[in-house]
């Protein structure tokens, strides 16, 4: 009898694809656990693509926010205390065009090219934003593992679309967790401890 062998479009280095969002409190550390992650998946070899939102820090102070397309590493400031904008959230005002540009083609390069697809942060700014809310629905039908960071409160009807989709597996960062939350998810994308 002759054995039947099936190939999968899946990496071997990867388990199939999970959807996973990271919740919690503004500065709890979901950026910086998605990081840990990246960093974690990336000296495994994995391609990670996608959006990261980081902080500009001037004198030692948050202004800003810049959108970073992780496969480029091409960036844009997407929110900042001194940029005049019709969408302002709360002392920042909002650059949606370069949400709608970076950001968005970000994501679709992620889709493409990577293993991995990161999305930091789907949160109050960025939905204000249909170019990339678009972008974000598109993304999260791809056949990939997305790690992406959640806005823990907004009632907006794109998060709460998110929060009930069924693949999707919510784990919030806290205090406790933080350090090891990173490795848990590395875990459950790769099948594989660290």
């Amino acid at each position: 009898m002759r054995a039947l062998t099936v190939f999968s479009s899946v990496p071997r280095r990867l388990s199939p694809p999970v959807k996973i969002g990271i919740t919690g409190l503004p500065g709890s550390g979901k950026t910086q656990t998605l990081l840990r992650i990246i960093q974690l998946l990336e000296e495994e070899g994995v391609t990670v693509g996608g959006m990261v939102t980081e902080p500009i820090v001037e004198r030692q102070r948050r202004t800003g926010f810049q959108i970073t397309n992780w496969l480029t590493k091409e960036h844009e400031v997407f929110a900042h205390e001194g940029l005049k904008s019709r969408v302002r959230s709360g002392r920042y005002g909002v650059n949606l065009a370069a949400l709608e540009g970076l950001g968005t083609r970000s994501l679709a390069e992620a889709r493409e090219a990577a293993d991995v697809i990161v999305i930091d942060e789907v949160g109050k700014m960025e939905v204000e934003s249909e170019t990339f809310t678009q972008s974000v629905i598109d993304t999260l039908d791809a056949k990939k593992s997305i790690v992406m960071t959640l806005h823990k409160k907004s009632r907006n009807p794109l998060l709460q679309d998110i929060r009930r989709r069924d693949e999707l597996r919510l784990l919030e960062v806290t205090p406790v967790n933080k350090n090891l939350l990173a490795f848990k998810i590395v875990h459950l994308i790769t099948g594989r401890a660290h």
